[in-house]
């Protein structure tokens, strides 16, 4: 017996799911990486950089300020620059302050340091500058600021150069970062994708390798039913047969002498008014009836005429016995070119007819019932119809009975399908589509044609 897939099945869906849950988690820690070094390193860059472009450009423009206290073009001197480079001052302090903040972690407390003395430094130069130029000494200071403080802004904007160049550098590597970061997950999720494609080929496989079997086994069994019916049915047939004839050749043939041996009785010299007469007479009467009954019941067992004649006049004996045992009004119709069908195919037949007959007598509550015969080329069609409820509506909440079912096992046996169905106007249609056994019915159909054309001729 093949085992079910369904345990292999939820493993695999376990498994499945586990690699989903750690491949996302993964995926997840990955971008969570991508998202903070985005953010701590190349947001954080680029607003640190902006601040150092600020503090440069301030450096630009004082640079311009002391070429211009160094000429000495002033009328009012050095001191006229005072309060312009007292606004940069505030600007670049601000500018450091926030740079100082946003600095990266990749940059050295001693690279700050050195930002903010030079930048301490150079106040302090400018500061004496500017005393000198108010305490008369315009030379002295003019001197400073062409010597001391373009030199200190030279080394200060230097060192805001080289941390735009360390930001720059600290950029391009984080990048670079997340550059190997993408290309790493798109090969994960490649490998993931080709593993959860081959572990769903490999299920699939699996599965309909799994089914397959289960087909198979089921189809085995549907076989194993199939040919436990057939013999079971041909079994059925093979004791009715043996009963009909024992019943019409030793049970008649013994009410047949009973009742001669009363009939010699009855002649042999009793009174007319004897009782004994009447007795015998009486009693012969019920032999007689007997052996009719028991005759009709042996037909019904196996009809003889199926035998002798075939499927038609059997069932044109059938249909005239039903109508006259139940009083529904019961016609056969027949049309094509008849073909002569005995032997299993003829019994399975009339027995499907019998039975739909019988279904509709005892279900359909109607009083009208048509069995039509349609032969063409390859294939007969036998319909029953009734026109009453129907066995459909009134089984139609239940499971099929026996009686549908084997019905159902007949048709199988013939190669055939049958089929149930609501006629149009009310009622029921049983319908038979069975191939016809086209050696023997050809040979029926020449010998038919060839009476018919003797006959013509005649």
């Amino acid at each position: 017996m093949v085992k079910s897939p369904t345990l292999r099945l939820l493993v695999g869906l376990l498994v499945t799911l586990a690699a989903v849950a750690v491949y996302s988690w993964y995926t997840l820690r990955q971008l969570n990486g991508l998202r903070q070094l985005q953010t701590d390193t190349i947001d954080r860059n680029r607003r640190d950089s902006l601040q150092l472009l600020r503090m440069q450009n301030d450096l630009s423009q004082i640079g311009l300020a002391l070429r211009d206290m160094a000429s000495g073009g002033e009328p009012y001197g050095i001191a006229a620059y005072e309060n312009e480079l007292a606004g940069k001052r505030a600007d670049l302090e601000d500018a450091l302050k926030t740079e100082a903040r946003l600095s990266p972690d990749n940059r050295s407390p001693q690279q700050q340091k050195e930002l903010t003395n030079a930048l301490r430094q150079f106040w302090q130069t400018t500061g004496e500058t500017f005393a000198f130029a108010k305490a008369g000494q315009e030379k002295r200071a003019q001197q400073l600021a062409a010597t001391t403080l373009p030199a200190q802004q030279s080394a200060l904007a230097s060192v805001v150069a080289r941390l735009l160049f360390k930001n720059n550098e600290a950029e391009e590597q984080a990048a670079a970062r997340v550059a190997i970061i993408y290309n790493r997950v798109g090969r994960n999720i490649y490998a993931f994708l080709a593993a959860m494609l081959v572990g769903i080929i490999l299920t699939s496989l699996y599965l309909i390798d799994s089914i397959k079997r289960l087909f198979a086994e089921v189809e085995s069994l549907s076989q194993q039913r199939r040919i436990l019916a057939a013999k079971l049915i041909t079994v059925q047939e093979e004791v009715l047969r043996s009963v009909s004839r024992e019943l019409h050749d030793e049970f008649g043939q013994i009410l047949t002498a009973v009742g001669a041996m009363l009939g010699r009785a009855e002649r042999k010299g009793l009174p007319p008014d004897s009782p004994l007469r009447a007795e015998l007479t009486e009693v012969r009467q019920i032999t007689q009836e007997t052996l009719e009954k028991m005759r009709a019941l042996s037909q019904m067992l196996h009809p003889a005429v199926l035998d002798d004649y075939g499927l038609v006049k059997g069932l044109d004996w059938y249909t005239q016995l039903f109508q006259k045992q139940t009083g529904i009004e019961t016609t056969l119709d027949v049309n094509g070119d008849i073909q002569r069908i005995t032997g299993q195919a003829a019994i399975h037949c009339f027995r499907i007819v019998q039975e739909a007959l019988n279904n509709a007598a005892k279900h359909a509550k109607t009083m009208r019932a048509e069995v039509s015969l349609d032969f063409g080329p390859d294939q007969l069609t036998a319909a029953v119809r009734d026109y009453g409820v129907g066995i459909v509506q009134d089984r139609k909440a239940r499971e099929p009975g026996l009686g549908l079912v084997a019905m159902k096992e007949r048709a199988e046996l013939l190669r055939g399908s049958l089929s149930v169905e609501k006629a149009l106007g009310g009622g029921t249609v049983v319908k038979l589509h069975l191939p016809l056994p086209q050696e023997e019915g050809q040979a029926y159909l020449t010998q038919q044609r060839q009476e018919a054309q003797t006959a013509t001729h005649d």
